[in-house]
């Protein structure tokens, strides 16, 4: 019963949260920075968690360390991303197509397609952080220790890439231009396959424990989004509307794990 209560518990944390978020964005009409809270609301998860289960062992500290380092590095990143550029483009053409479309008020449409799905996605995700914390050994095994290890190693990875995305905007340069050197010349998404390492080495850690073991769809979920629905489609179909260039970089560059680029020509490319 303790798992049915922790986890009925943190939905309605989680829930109280989004529907504040949700308000917020009815005054400032942009729901552009929820991309944000999916990795804050994350550490809220986490600490939550922390406070209210009665493990509170080695395997829990971990857990919630790791979480809020990944979480608020890459919110933070994000919240400034969003103050730096201002509304999304996805989410503003979304609004629009809900409006004349179906014919939603903008409360409506913010409420069904942004705020109300991101929820159910985010508690998903979020289970090795949650189950992994309620009871488990006191010492660390070595599944533990090997997901700390690719935790730590996805936290890097997507940092970095982050990083070099955006000193590269920043050149003028290069505007209009294709990001392939540093981690973009292994992987055309290294922050996506950062966070799936992320989430894959938390699983790991919360594995060691009963009730963590079962919270394999969190890193499944998330493999999922990032490469199949949110992440990388939509990400390469604007990229390859916008950039000429883009084509010879999909025929070279692996798309989320990263490898040696492909020897391909440029005339190749655009056959």
């Amino acid at each position: 019963m303790e798992i049915v209560h922790l986890l009925i518990q943190n939905l309605i944390i989680s829930a109280a949260a989004f529907a504040i978020l949700w308000l917020i964005n009815l005054a400032i009409k942009d729901p552009s920075f929820v991309d944000s809270w999916w990795a804050l609301g994350m550490v809220l998860t986490a600490w939550a968690t922390f406070l209210l289960a009665s493990g509170r062992g080695a395997h829990a500290i971990l857990l919630t360390a790791l979480c809020t380092a990944w979480g608020l590095r890459l919110g933070l990143y994000l919240l400034w991303r969003w103050r730096k550029q201002g509304p999304d483009r996805r989410y503003s053409t979304m609004m629009a197509k809900a409006q004349s479309e179906r014919g939603w008020g903008y409360a409506k449409a913010s409420l069904l397609l942004v705020f109300a799905l991101q929820l159910p996605l985010q508690f998903v995700v979020s289970l090795p952080v949650q189950l992994g914390q309620i009871s488990g050994p006191s010492a660390l095994g070595p599944a533990a220790w090997v997901g700390t290890a690719l935790a730590v190693f996805g936290i890097l990875f997507e940092s970095i890439g982050d990083f070099q995305l955006v000193a590269f905007k920043a050149g003028a340069a290069n505007a209009g231009k294709v990001m392939q050197s540093g981690l973009w010349r292994y992987t055309r998404h290294p922050n996506y396959f950062g966070e799936a390492c992320v989430w894959w080495g938390l699983w790991l850690i919360a594995a060691e424990s009963g009730p963590g073991l079962w919270s394999l769809p969190g890193p499944v979920l998330i493999t999922v989004l990032l490469t199949r629905w949110s992440g990388v489609p939509t990400v390469e179909g604007r990229m390859r509307r916008k950039r000429p260039d883009y084509e010879y970089y999909v025929r070279r560059t692996s798309g989320f794990i990263p490898m040696r680029p492909r020897p391909i020509q440029r005339d190749a490319a655009r056959k």
